[in-house]
């Protein structure tokens, strides 16, 4: 029985990290592609932005 209480906990995570990685794929486009879409463009702009203001204040 120790073999069993061994491998339970590995079998546990690798049970998790499949449900994981199935449901990321699965929410992957979609109906809110173009809202995550539009979400991470403006994460985008908003770190560019800022990295030009910081460089044009250092000069």
């Amino acid at each position: 029985m120790d073999y069993v209480s061994a491998l339970l906990p590995p079998v546990v995570m690798a049970a998790f990290f499949i449900g994981l990685v199935v449901t990321i794929v699965k929410s992957q486009g979609g109906p809110n592609k173009a809202k995550e879409d539009a979400a991470v463009d403006a994460a985008l702009a908003r770190a560019e932005a800022a990295q030009q203001q910081g460089g044009a204040a250092a000069s």
